[in-house]
């Protein structure tokens, strides 16, 4: 059967993007290793601060660097007291006007933090305010431009010893993820059928792949299909959500490589037993040609990414309700 919604060629074009400024994207990097500093801060708003939590979760698990990642509303209202003038802070927004982010961005300039942005447009405000920005246009995945960038701070901190081989074989990534979506598809296309129309969905998910769960089924299912959806941590799950299991509660759980692995399976084991559909979508299962094993626990974010697309594609075919349909998400003030 054709994939609906897929274009390798287009796949594998959007990563070069993203991939051929590996050279500036490395020297950024070098530049903020030498010049110093005392945090690293990931601040931006919604999917974006999700497609960035997976760093911040990198730099603790691989070092002791100090790092924080805040929603930039938060960062607004407080929930950072180590900003100094010697601060690097990470944002990202597709559209580069993001209004939370940017006025974070203002905010952290005139505490005379450094900034650095990755951003979907040319000539965007955040642009604008930031001291080095790498436009990704039509580039994907995203997180390449920080795989390269986190991977090269944490080569040169002496934390990632094996950094000049995981970045050339991240030339591979886009191809990879292409074959990751050929591989899913066909599970992805029956999840659809079969739960499209469910009144409630409970997504489970740890450490890397938290913010994946999260932003999934907040970004996707809420926003874009208007689908009422829980996302629970899978050790969080344990602590509330759990009571609610019963044969006909669709659940899904997204399993991880990193080193929370063991949270998911406690997850899986427990669900199997009290409900009949229970979802276990596990980056293990998909083959990474092009890449090693030993890198394979830092790709699970991306890995996960391309499978559930392929749900997102379908879905909106099954459902006849497009991706891009928004009745309030800037379409109103708030």
């Amino acid at each position: 059967m054709q994939m609906v919604n897929f274009n390798e060629e287009q796949i594998i074009a959007n990563g070069a993007v993203i991939y051929d400024q590996r050279s500036r994207i490395e020297s950024i990097a070098d530049s903020i290793w030498d010049g110093g500093f005392d945090l690293l801060l990931f601040t931006s708003s919604g999917g974006s601060q999700a497609m960035l939590d997976p760093f911040a979760f990198y730099i603790r698990h691989m070092s002791r660097l100090p790092v924080e990642n805040v929603l930039s509303a938060n960062l607004m209202t407080g929930d950072c007291n180590r900003i100094t003038d010697k601060t690097v802070a990470f944002l990202t927004s597709k559209s580069g006007d993001t209004a939370e982010t940017v006025k974070a961005a203002n905010w952290l300039k005139e505490q005379g933090v450094r900034l650095f942005a990755a951003v979907g447009k040319e000539n965007s405000t955040l642009e604008s305010i930031c001291d080095d920005t790498i436009v990704y246009g039509e580039g994907r995945p995203q997180e390449l431009v920080f795989y390269l960038l986190i991977g090269r701070i944490l080569y040169r901190s002496g934390n990632f010893d094996a950094y000049p081989r995981f970045a050339d074989e991240l030339k591979n990534l886009a191809f990879a993820l292409a074959q990751v979506r050929k591989q899913a598809d066909a599970k992805c296309l029956k999840y659809a059928q079969d739960y499209c129309k469910e009144p409630y969905n409970i997504w489970i998910g740890s450490g890397d792949l938290w913010p994946t769960a999260y932003s999934y089924s907040m970004c996707v299912l809420e926003e874009s299909q208007w689908i009422r959806t829980k996302s629970v941590s899978s050790p969080e799950f344990f602590h509330g959500t759990l009571e609610l299991l019963e044969d006909d509660v669709c659940t899904t759980l997204l399993l991880t490589e990193g080193p929370t692995r063991a949270q998911d399976e406690r997850v899986k084991e427990f669900a199997a037993r009290h409900t009949k559909k229970l979802t276990c979508f596990d980056t293990k299962e998909y083959a990474l040609p092009g890449i090693s094993d030993e890198f394979r626990p830092l790709l699970s974010p991306v890995v996960m990414a391309a499978v559930l697309q392929r749900i997102s594609k379908n879905i909106e075919v099954i459902t006849d309700h497009s991706l891009d349909i928004r009745r309030y998400y800037r379409k109103e003030s708030y």
